[in-house]
């Protein structure tokens, strides 16, 4: 814990230099990226991905949270909720620092976050994490939303995360990261408000991280076909 002190020192510092930002009319809302059901070989999992968010264009306050509950096991597979500060350092990306809780049916986890937040070259939806603790690691998530026609869009998204360290106690291995790749087909409803979807999602460990799997009698790869929806306001 104590390598999380300087990054959380600093949330601390900025949001003490928040007062010209909260001068401003405050923005607020609530993206939900995914609210779903997951149909797989072996399990179902319900999942969410949702950030809220609070504060000005040039400082945010950001909750995230992300789960995935395994049904028929009855407990989470994953867990994380993220308070995060956001401010701009170009055009079209933020920085990020903040503080992530990972609190899954097993070992709980705690670290300091530092990451990139925007939009790349050809409209690309961007997040790069640094987690820092003793037990570190890295995310990179990208996602691209294709419109069909005004209403329908078609949304992949990738996500890696890649350990820099073992941790045997909840399955991962150094440098073995865990990829998962989705697809997602969405009609808008009410302007984008509400857009229930149909998809597939795709996760596999690599290195390590399989091993520690197989190991467990588990694969290291599974499929499903998501059926859920997607909310902001």
């Amino acid at each position: 814990m104590t390598r999380i002190l300087p990054t959380a020192t600093a949330l601390a510092v900025a949001l003490s230099l928040a007062g010209p930002a909260a001068a401003e009319k405050p923005i607020w809302g609530i993206q939900v990226e995914q609210l779903e059901y997951r149909i797989g070989d072996e399990t179902d999992v319900a999942a969410w991905d949702f950030d809220a968010l609070y504060g000005s264009d040039e400082l945010k306050l950001v909750f995230r949270s992300e789960a995935e509950y395994a049904v028929q096991e009855r407990g989470f597979e994953t867990l994380e909720n993220q308070i995060r500060l956001q401010t701009p350092i170009s055009d079209f990306f933020d920085a990020v620092v903040g503080f992530r809780a990972d609190t899954p049916r097993g070992p709980s986890r705690y670290s300091a976050v530092i990451g990139l937040h925007g939009l790349a070259q050809q409209w690309f939806e961007i997040d790069a994490d640094l987690f820092l603790s003793d037990k570190p690691s890295i995310r990179l998530e990208a996602e691209y939303e294709g419109l069909i026609t005004n209403r329908i869009i078609l949304v992949p998204s990738i996500e890696v995360n890649l350990p820099l360290v073992d941790d045997h106690e909840v399955g991962v291995g150094a440098f073995g990261p865990t990829v998962e790749v989705g697809l997602r087909l969405s009609y808008d409803l009410v302007d984008r408000l509400i857009s229930p979807y149909v998809g597939v999602h795709y996760e596999r460990a690599f290195g390590e991280t399989a091993n520690l799997a197989r190991r467990e009698g588990e694969d290291a790869g599974a499929f499903f076909v998501v059926i859920g929806t997607r909310i902001l306001f």
